[in-house]
């Protein structure tokens, strides 16, 4: 049931789309006659976003020195808690969850397996949510290796506060070096490599699925608008949907993924409330150009809200089921929905990267302004 609040604000959005999204898609799409079109225009675009979000030149990769400790087993999974260089002196951190032997597949410490990451969202420590531990926990059942790793600013990355003008520059660079990371693990497949990731989440999946081809299918959950750009400074706070060549919208940024696999998990109640009928048929029209329509999903979910719960999460365990060739079977229930009943949902104090024996490294930088330096130096030619 839609409450009354909730009506209000769809009217809202619904004059709003009407207002800006409609339009600027109808002038997009005015601008694609055919494929060779749109390789020239998402070539521009890509190039935009890397140039707004000040990652041009790209930085060189340095060492990443990854630090994994404090191993939990769970039966089917285990989780460790991770930090990694980023940028010399700047640190990502985050779970890593792995699956385990079990069952009857005797050999699956030597098969190369999926991988997926998972950023979040706006809200303070989500990463320790139980929903996010239940979409990593039941992925990493699934035979999936997850990392799900902090916002700048969020959690156990304290560096710098989240609000600061460079937040999308360094948190599209973390996911790329997260990116690197979760590839550099033993018997994992890059070409079975996922992303997911709901609301400011979302934004992170698809901007590192329209830059890094690295990613080979993609799930942006409650986030892709042609209208809304993301209220954070960390998504619109730099200008990556504007350049002296073009204009764009996040909608023509999540088309960028094609024709790789992608789903849209889309509500009734927040910004992805017309996606059915705007946003996803503008999608699908990229995807057409390849001939890969089928490649494009969208599952709407009219009465709920702008979170990861459990109907989104099951979106999500279906989608990879597919595009991975999972066998997962024995995990549903009698709904033919994804048991989530053995996951083990840990206390605070169990994620946390930083403790007692695993400190914050003593090289690491104190402020914005010593970090992009670093960066900087990287992108030295």
């Amino acid at each position: 049931m839609v409450s009354l609040k909730d009506k209000f604000y769809i009217w809202g959005q619904k004059r709003r789309f009407k207002g800006k999204g409609e339009p600027d898609l109808r002038k997009i799409k005015k601008k694609i006659n055919n494929l060779e079109d749109w390789k020239k225009r998402s070539a521009i675009i890509r190039n935009g976003i890397l140039k707004g979000a000040n990652l041009l030149p790209i930085p060189k990769k340095t060492p990443l020195n990854p630090v994994i400790h404090s191993r939990r087993e769970y039966g089917k999974y285990s989780v460790e808690s991770v930090y990694l260089e980023s940028i010399p002196g700047f640190y990502v951190t985050g779970s890593l969850y792995q699956p385990l032997p079990h069952n009857k597949d005797a050999q699956s410490k030597s098969k190369s397996r999926p991988i997926l990451l998972k950023p979040h969202g706006h809200r303070k420590n989500k990463r320790f949510i139980p929903d996010n531990q239940n979409l990593c926990s039941t992925l990493a059942r699934m035979g999936v290796v997850v990392f799900t790793y902090d916002m700048i600013g969020y959690a156990d990355s304290q560096q710098v506060k989240h609000h600061i003008k460079s937040a999308c520059t360094l948190q599209t660079w973390n996911s790329t070096r997260s990116l690197d990371f979760i590839l550099s693990l033993p018997n994992v497949d890059p070409s079975r490599v996922g992303m997911a990731g709901g609301s400011g989440g979302g934004t992170q999946t698809f901007l590192l699925t329209a830059i890094d081809d690295r990613i080979t299918a993609s799930a942006p959950i409650v986030m892709v608008s042609s209208f809304f750009f993301g209220g954070c400074i960390c998504e619109s706070g730099l200008p990556i949907h504007k350049g002296p060549k073009y204009a764009t919208n996040n909608a023509e940024i999540a088309a960028l993924a094609a024709p790789r696999p992608q789903l849209l998990v889309s509500v009734g109640t927040d910004w992805t409330r017309l996606t059915p009928i705007k946003e996803y048929p503008f999608i699908r029209s990229i995807y057409d150009l390849y001939g890969a329509g089928n490649r494009v999903e969208n599952i709407h979910l009219p009465n709920e809200k702008h979170n990861l719960g459990y109907s989104k999460r099951q979106a999500i365990y279906d989608f990879y089921n597919r595009i991975f060739g999972l066998n997962i079977d024995d995990m549903k229930n009698e709904k033919g929905e994804i048991d989530e009943s053995e996951n083990v949902i840990e206390e605070v104090a169990k994620l946390r990267v930083f403790n007692e024996e695993y400190k914050l490294p003593e090289n690491a930088l104190k402020s914005e302004e010593q970090i992009i330096e670093s960066l900087k130096k990287m992108q030295i030619q």
